[in-house]
């Protein structure tokens, strides 16, 4: 039961990185690889803000704007200097790298005697379960510290859903989504669609960089290479998510990134525990990856042919 709840809980925490995803691939068909550099950021600024005495809720929102930082980067790349798109991202991932080295000092940097929001969710679960640090759960034996970071994570991830999908009903959000869907329009209207990307994909990384500031406190530790293929994870939730709601509704592919993203944490967890060697989860991922793109393309292609015939 302790492994379920464990993998619910990173997915859940790697759902704020399917939203960030969602938002650069999705509303701006922006090809951001960003991301790999940003969710590192995201916890080497947080780990080291908490290892010198800050507050783990400032750290990680630190870690948000500093990912947001990251992503105005790549799209000014794009936007003003006229950079390719997917070369933006990778020239800002490529630098990421030494600067996530600078600022930990080191290529690791521990957690485990430093207070995070998951030892604070502990010690709230503790306290509400009168000093107990376990309970029975339908015959199964759960720990407090795992449950009550579930409930954490759950809780951050449902309010940072609601912040979203307040915000791209706001004009400045329908701005956003317009110049995704369409320059031209957005352009003739007077809205500068440069500043739009711009600001959109900051957005995007500034989830990604949470999403990586969480993680590094549930785990234990800051990791240079943690974020390595986490764009990959980001775009097969987003794909799972949206064959799950089958529509194209701001709230309901919201929720959907949710759900794919614990979704697909629950298979790769099904299939380590069915023997996969861990070395072969990146290769699993991309090869699940390609057919999601690919299948629902195949699909269509042979409805229309049904449809002529």
């Amino acid at each position: 039961m302790n492994l379920l709840i464990g993998t619910f809980t990173i997915g859940c925490i790697l759902s704020l990185l399917a939203l960030g995803v969602f938002i650069s691939f999705r509303i701006f068909a922006f090809p951001d690889i960003t991301a790999d550099g940003s969710i590192t950021l995201g916890a080497a600024v947080a780990a080291t803000l908490m290892v010198r005495g800050v507050s783990p809720l400032l750290a990680s929102l630190a870690g948000f704007v500093a990912g947001m930082l990251a992503g105005a980067t790549t799209g000014t790349l794009f936007t003003r200097f006229k950079i390719n798109p997917l070369l933006s991202g990778i020239l800002v991932m490529t630098a990421l790298y030494s600067i996530n080295l600078h600022i930990m000092g080191k290529s690791n940097v521990p957690l485990l005697t430093v207070t995070t929001l998951a030892t604070q969710s502990e010690r709230v679960g503790v306290q509400l379960m009168g000093g107990a640090t376990s309970f029975n759960l339908a015959g199964w034996d759960v720990s407090v510290r795992d449950a009550s970071v579930l409930v954490a994570v759950a809780l951050v991830v449902a309010l940072t859903g609601v912040l979203l999908y307040v915000f791209l009903r706001t004009n400045l959000g329908m701005a956003m989504r317009a110049t995704g869907d369409n320059v031209q329009m957005i352009r003739a209207l007077g809205v500068n669609d440069a500043n739009m990307v711009v600001f959109g994909v900051a957005i995007s990384n500034g989830l990604v960089a949470l999403s990586g500031a969480l993680l590094a406190q549930y785990q234990g530790f800051a990791d240079v290479g943690m974020g390595i293929g986490m764009v990959v994870w980001g775009l097969a939730s987003v794909i799972i998510g949206e064959a799950l709601v089958g529509t194209n509704q701001v709230g309901l592919t919201i929720v959907g990134a949710v759900m794919g993203s614990v979704l697909f944490r629950l298979l790769v967890a099904v299939a380590l525990r069915w023997g996969l060697s861990p070395n072969d989860l990146k290769l699993i991922t991309a090869v699940f990856v390609f057919f999601a793109l690919v299948i629902p393309r195949f699909l269509r292609k042979k409805r229309l042919r049904n449809a002529h015939a």
